[in-house]
């Protein structure tokens, strides 16, 4: 079967994309910022159990988290502040209540919240039905800011056949599960067109360090090559480049060096602009309206 919500082409047909803002490498900073319930299984583990033999509550995995939103999260905001770059959240809405000087420090930040479910398990989305939970999360999160989320990105990209038909008519405009190309796309749901936004799977902490389990400086070298390859091809159409963050991994006391070096790499770079994920969707839709790519709709 092929992709059934985007149709296929070589992206060196696409219609080239414009600069925004006269940049033409356009950098989404996506911090994902989650709350791993404490009396139940960790969605992922850096220390393996006695033979193998899952506990709960899971200390030594859940503390690996809760780490990053206690002391790994502060060195973020303070790396984005201090450069005044503007980023993204994808949060679940469960971080609300479970960690709410973390959410206010984000959102008196100005970073835009995306919808990342309700909590950070392999089932999230689908508990309690799917459409229900994508929005009681959405509502939690327009409560707290004040602003109703435009995008969503699924905890672990992980979706059912159903869920850009529920992301659509729910009101979001831009979902980061699709990582099909280095540009936003069209995608058919039954509500309407939905915007796929670029999500680099390579160029992650979560895949980098906590699947691939690779030594520091991996993630930086790896944006290195990414960004030469970028500025080459950028000449002929606008590139997304973005950096999928997670508090308990690049913001360890080893790592945050590696997260100040692949900034000032990319503000080195004339080519290169910071943006959320709302003034990449509204670039894109006026750039190539909802059709007008063969075989959009």
């Amino acid at each position: 079967m092929s992709n059934p919500r985007i149709p296929y082409r070589l992206s060196s047909a696409r219609p080239p994309l414009p600069a925004l803002d006269g940049k033409r490498i356009l950098v989404h900073l996506v911090v994902n910022v989650e709350n791993w319930l404490f009396d139940q299984p960790m969605p992922r583990t850096i220390v393996t159990p006695p033979h193998g033999r899952e506990t709960v509550p899971d200390v030594p995995n859940f503390s690996w988290a809760d780490y990053g939103m206690r002391a790994g999260l502060p060195r973020i905001l303070k790396c984005f502040a201090e450069r005044g770059l503007p980023a993204s959240t994808s949060i679940n809405a469960g971080v609300i209540d479970a960690y709410r000087p973390a959410a206010e420090a984000m959102r008196d930040a100005g970073w835009e919240f995306i919808g990342h479910g309700m909590h950070q398990k392999a089932t999230n989305h689908v508990e309690g039905g799917e459409e229900a939970l994508v929005r009681a999360s959405l509502g939690i999160l327009a409560t707290f800011t004040g602003t109703r989320p435009r995008g969503w990105l699924s905890p672990g990209l992980r979706e059912t056949v159903d869920t850009p038909d529920i992301l659509k008519s729910a009101g979001v405009d831009y979902v980061c599960d699709w990582v099909v190309d280095d540009r936003p796309s069209w995608m058919t749901t039954k509500a309407g067109p939905l915007i796929a936004l670029p999500y680099n799977l390579e160029i992650n902490d979560s895949i980098i360090y906590a699947i691939e389990r690779h030594a520091t400086g991996e993630m930086a070298a790896r944006l290195g090559h990414t960004l030469r390859r970028f500025e080459t091809e950028c000449r002929d159409s606008a590139i997304v480049l973005a950096l999928g963050l997670h508090p308990h991994l690049i913001a360890v006391p080893h790592r945050i060096h590696e997260l100040d070096r692949m900034l000032d790499l990319l503000m080195a770079s004339p080519q290169v602009g910071f943006f959320t994920g709302s003034r990449l969707a509204d670039w894109f839709a006026a750039a190539v309206p909802a059709g007008t790519e063969l075989g959009e709709g």
